[in-house]
Order: C-alpha cells, then sequence, then structure tokens
C-alpha cells in the first residue's frame, strides 16, 4: 500500500535520513526514491561478482618447466681429439740402429785391439789371444767387422783365424850369436843385443836389421837402445811383436812399435795403441817391427 507523505517528510527521505512515526512501517518504494547515490549504496554487490568468470569446462594445465641443462665447467668441456702420431714420427721412433748381421764366428790369433771404427775409432778393448768373436763379414780395408756386446766393432782381419790356435808354451830363448851379428851388434846396449840374437834364431829367414844410427839424434837407435826387425810378411811381423811383447821382461823391451801402433810398458793396460800417420809405410811402421830396450835389465 502506498502512503502520500508529506513534503517534508520526502525531503527527510531524500537526504538519506530515517524518520520512524509512531505506530506506522514505512516501506520505501524504490521506484521513486529521488538519489541514484542512495540506489547505489542500498545495493548489495558480491565481491565474487568482480572476479573473473571461471569457466568449469576449461581446466588449465600447470605447465611444466622445460628443464635447464646446468652450465658445464669449462674444464669438462670436450677438448678437441688429441692428433695421433703422423707416419714420419712413427717411423723415426722405430728407427733405431738394428745389430749387426752375424755370418759366423772366427779366432783371434793373437792379443788383438777391438776398435769402434776402422784405423781411426777408439780402442775399447783388448781380445786375448784365442778369443772367439762373432763376425759379419764385412771388411774395411785391413779390418773386419765383429759383433761385441751386441755392437758393431772392428779388428784386423790377418788375426782372425776360422780355428782356434794351439796355445804355444815360451821356451827357453837362444842367445846364440847369429853368423852375421857381430858388425850388427856393435854400439847395441845388452838388452838390444838379447832381442837381435832371440829374433835371430826363432826367423831364420830375416836377414836385415837396423842398430845403432849415431846420428840419429832423439833416437833410441842413437844411443844402442833400439832394433829394427824388417819383416817378410804382415803375418811374420805381428807374431814377432807379440812374442817380444809376452817376453819383455827377460829381453829387456820397453816399447814396441808395429803397423802404426804403439804398445809400452808403462801403459801396457792399454794394449796396442794407434798413432798418428807419418807419411810412408816405413815411417808408420808397416815392414818393420821397432824394438826398444831399457839398456841392460834382460834375464837372459
Amino acid at each position: 500500500m502506498k502512503v502520500a507523505i508529506p513534503g517534508a517528510a520526502v525531503a527527510m527521505v531524500a537526504t538519506g535520513s530515517a524518520v520512524a512515526f509512531p505506530s506506522q512501517h514505512v516501506q520505501l518504494d524504490p521506484s521513486i526514491a529521488s538519489s541514484s547515490l542512495q540506489l547505489s549504496r542500498d545495493a548489495k554487490v558480491s565481491r565474487d561478482a568482480l572476479r573473473p568468470p571461471i569457466n568449469p569446462t576449461t581446466t588449465a594445465t600447470p605447465s611444466t618447466p622445460k628443464p635447464t641443462s646446468s652450465p658445464t665447467a669449462k674444464h669438462l668441456k670436450k677438448q678437441a681429439p688429441i692428433p695421433k702420431p703422423t707416419a714420419a714420427k712413427t717411423r723415426a721412433s722405430q728407427d733405431v740402429t738394428a745389430p749387426p748381421t752375424i755370418s759366423g764366428t772366427k779366432y783371434t790369433t793373437t792379443d788383438v785391439n777391438l776398435w769402434s771404427l776402422p784405423l781411426t775409432g777408439l780402442l775399447l778393448d783388448v781380445l786375448p789371444k784365442g778369443t772367439k768373436v762373432s763376425v759379419t763379414g764385412k771388411v774395411d780395408g785391413l779390418y773386419s767387422e765383429v759383433v761385441s756386446g751386441g755392437k758393431s766393432s772392428w779388428v784386423k782381419s790377418q788375426y782372425l783365424s776360422a780355428t782356434k790356435p794351439v796355445a804355444q808354451v815360451v821356451g827357453a830363448i837362444s842367445q846364440a850369436a847369429c853368423k852375421s851379428g857381430s858388425a850388427m851388434e856393435q854400439g847395441l846396449t845388452p838388452d838390444a843385443i838379447r832381442v837381435h840374437r832371440a829374433i835371430c834364431a826363432m826367423y831364420p829367414d830375416i836377414s836385415t836389421y837396423g842398430g845403432l844410427r849415431a846420428g840419429d839424434t832423439g833416437s833410441e837407435h842413437a844411443t844402442g837402445h833400439a832394433v829394427d826387425i824388417m819383416i817378410n810378411s804382415a803375418s811374420e811381423g805381428q807374431q814377432i811383436a807379440d812374442w817380444l811383447k809376452a817376453n819383455y821382461q827377460k829381453l829387456g823391451v820397453s816399447q814396441l812399435i808395429w803397423e802404426q801402433h804403439i804398445w809400452t810398458v808403462q801403459r801396457s793396460s792399454e794394449g796396442w795403441r794407434a798413432m798418428p800417420d807419418r807419411g810412408s809405410p816405413t815411417a808408420n811402421h808397416m815392414d818393420h817391427v821397432h824394438v826398444s830396450v831399457y839398456g841392460n835389465t834382460g834375464t837372459v
């Protein structure tokens, strides 16, 4: 039921003031309200109405984050492949001097020097007489290649034999006067005479000797302390040199020179030592054995 309200009352309603009349209940008709502000205040607005609508048919699938790779430490990063050795390097590493090929064995016929190279090499050792050595068959001038300790070495070919030499026992040394020895022995010391007579008795084929040379200043020949034995072959010369070396104490020998090599009592442990080239076979003692003596220390 609509009730007419005096103007004053309407004005009070318009201002938003509520007036209560005794024993009356007043119900306002929103349609006749004069203030839009009042309507907005009276209207109840749900907070849910301010939220965005939810579509019940569409369910949001939570996005799965893409896995990220952990950073790789610098020292673990893939490196460039290590280069393989080249063929040249491989060949170089394998280019090791192969041991000499052995073709057979021989024996030393006397105490012989073992050299690193022919003629100009270093003296490595002195091989005793009768030593069995491995040979390669390679020859360089007067020298033959042998294998010692797995390495190439050289000895003079003339002192190698296919058969083992028979050991010779040093017997009595003859001191009988030579048939043509009287002139030769003039001016010689007792030890030089001992050498001359011993060789003369052992090698009757040798007829030429060198003794005193008074004008040969600086030489043992000038004082009668030397004898030259003119040989007929290299093998004969080596035999004489070796025999004198073996009996140096009995004959008073101090030094021997043969085939451009020298042996001395003071350095006997070194064997035969190479000498410089003097320019001719005779100067290099290729045709004779030179013997120096102490003077008179022999015992025969």
